[in-house]
């Protein structure tokens, strides 16, 4: 087969396997990056936020666990934060420089429809307070509360697709930050 391929394309073969799939420093990164979102997932573990080159906070259904992934996918090390009324956020999290801290809100009848859709999947009742406007809408104040006492920009998610979001939360990183080659290019 190699040789068939050599004919048709002209190219000599590096007979050398792996080629296509190093695993080089970058790839080890990648990998290094995806295995901290995981860990540090949903506020799991706070002591990993002090860690983190990006803090994600916002309430459920805000896409900070794909957000975290797309970014980790970029060597960048992510640790998320659910805000919830009833939960204080971890102490560790006013200890986070304020340019590593990224919060997420959206439009509270967007989010009403996403966790009503999401409810709905699990075949539970779409209705439950977890879609209450009214409880959305003290969710997304709650949390706005504390991006302020954190002083974090802050990006609403309403309209925007992860790609897009993640390109907003790199640009403010690389804006507020002393630069980082490893993510920002320089």
């Amino acid at each position: 087969m190699i040789d068939a391929v050599q004919k048709v394309s002209g190219l000599t073969p590096k007979l050398k396997p792996g080629l296509i799939h190093m695993l080089d420093e970058e790839y080890f990164k990648r990998v290094a990056a995806v295995e901290f979102a995981v860990k540090y997932d949903d506020g799991k573990n706070p002591w990993g936020l002090l860690k983190a080159d990006i803090v994600l906070v916002g309430v459920s259904r805000t896409s900070k666990t794909p957000l975290s992934m797309y970014l980790a996918h970029k060597k960048i090390k992510v640790a998320n934060v659910p805000m919830v009324p009833e939960v204080a956020p971890p102490e560790q999290l006013f200890q986070v420089p304020t340019e590593r801290i990224i919060g997420l809100i959206i439009d509270p009848d967007k989010l009403n429809g996403i966790r009503a859709e999401r409810l709905s999947s699990m075949g539970l009742d779409p209705a439950s307070c977890y879609a209450d406007v009214e409880r959305i809408t003290q969710e997304v104040e709650y949390a706005k509360s504390i991006m302020y006492k954190l002083k974090c920009p802050i990006i609403d998610v309403s309209n925007r697709a992860i790609e897009e979001t993640a390109n907003k939360i790199m640009e403010i990183v690389c804006k507020n930050a002393a630069t980082d080659e490893t993510y920002c290019g320089s």
